[in-house]
């Protein structure tokens, strides 16, 4: 089956050893948005199968740490089979994107659209809108 433009969306991915957020973008390509926070655990290629398959997505991005830092390696290593996985179990695409500040512009975003304080520290709240900002940083670059 073809796909038409309306059913063509990205994912973005904020990788965490214990939680990983997810974000998709409109069909338009124009705007990212939060979508859930998955536990990090043996079923998590799975479930990402299961998203990438039910909204059409034919490119992810993942955040990637920033390389500069020494404690940065070993997660940069672990994002990176993470990466492997995903290519090998779905045939999308998969482009890695610098995740330095999504965390810090996340939690100004959740300030701004979350109003109860109780919900904004949820935890996977953060994971999953820096996700968005990761999405949304690559959704705005690819229009420039």
């Amino acid at each position: 089956m073809e796909q038409t433009a309306s059913e063509i969306r990205f994912m973005g991915i904020d990788y965490g050893e214990k939680r990983i957020g997810i974000a998709l973008s409109d069909p338009l390509l124009t705007f990212a948005y939060p979508l859930t926070t998955l536990i990090n655990n043996s079923s998590i290629f799975s479930e990402l199968k299961k998203i990438i398959n039910d909204k059409s997505i034919t490119k992810i991005i993942l955040g990637f740490p920033p390389i500069r830092f020494k404690s940065s390696k070993e997660l940069s290593e672990k994002v990176l089979r993470f990466k492997s996985e995903i290519e090998s179990l779905n045939k999308v695409e998969i482009i890695l994107w610098d995740e330095e500040y999504s965390s810090a512009i996340a939690k100004e975003k959740i300030i701004q659209s979350v109003s109860k304080k109780s919900k904004r520290k949820e935890k996977d709240l953060l994971d999953k809108f820096a996700a968005a900002v990761i999405l949304q940083e690559y959704l705005d670059s690819i229009k420039e």
